[in-house]
């Protein structure tokens, strides 16, 4: 899987990108543009990067790495339905660690929407 790892292109999504909220997280989602630089980090062109911020607020380390697995789990799932231009950035809320796993993919489902649709 293709993730957003630099604080450059953490930084690009959260000025640049739409944000979508909802009860389990807030995603922003910003179309990538071939931008020619040599990175050897990614493939630009090849799949949708997910980026993921969990603050320690909402738990220890235990608790942050748990959320981040469920929701690199459901965007895998489901990044075939993305294209893959997208780069998504998400921060979980507290009530994500609780949500079944069912309602985690229907809510990326709807940022995958809303993302395809611009």
């Amino acid at each position: 899987m293709n993730r957003a790892l630099r604080t450059a292109d953490f930084r690009k999504v959260y000025d640049h990108g739409t944000r979508v909220s909802g009860p389990l997280f807030a995603a922003f989602c910003l179309a990538r543009e071939d931008d020619g630089q040599d990175d050897r980090h990614y493939d630009k062109g090849s799949a949708p990067r997910l980026g993921l911020t969990v603050p320690r607020a909402i738990g220890g380390s235990v608790v942050r790495n748990r959320i981040k697995r469920r929701m690199r789990e459901a965007f895998r799932l489901h990044r075939t339905e993305l294209n893959p231009k997208w780069d998504i950035v998400i921060n979980p809320r507290r009530t994500a660690l609780a949500a079944p796993f069912t309602d985690l993919e229907r809510a990326l489902r709807k940022v995958i929407e809303k993302c395809n649709g611009r």
